[in-house]
């Protein structure tokens, strides 16, 4: 995938995190458990989907910034390896220049 691409997916691949730190962040406490709709985290640029995550679930995925949530056939095999899946949905992570762009714009950082 040329570097521009790349750049570009990141890019919204980090709005939609920054979406969903706003959604885990609105939680009312004794909610970690109970589902919540996240969006997906996926390079699309259409994409207006979601995930249903427990934010408790939710953090354990972004306890490492190189991973996302996207919905399954969202993965971008050429930049991404998929760890583990869901109920309808999959945890990538971000390989090479894309996981360092990843960890680069981490809002946790």
């Amino acid at each position: 995938m040329e570097e521009h691409i790349q750049r570009r997916v990141a890019k919204n691949e980090t709005l939609f995190r920054e979406v969903n730190e706003a959604i885990e962040r609105g939680q009312w406490p004794g909610e970690q458990d109970s589902p919540a709709a996240f969006r997906c985290e996926c390079g699309r640029l259409d994409c207006n989907e979601l995930v249903s995550l427990t934010p408790r679930e939710y953090e354990r995925i972004r306890s490492k910034p190189r991973r996302f949530v996207v919905l399954t056939g969202h993965e971008l095999e050429e930049v991404e390896t998929i760890v583990t899946t869901g109920d309808g949905y999959l945890v990538i992570e971000k390989r090479d220049e894309a996981g360092q762009l990843a960890e680069a714009n981490d809002p946790r950082d």
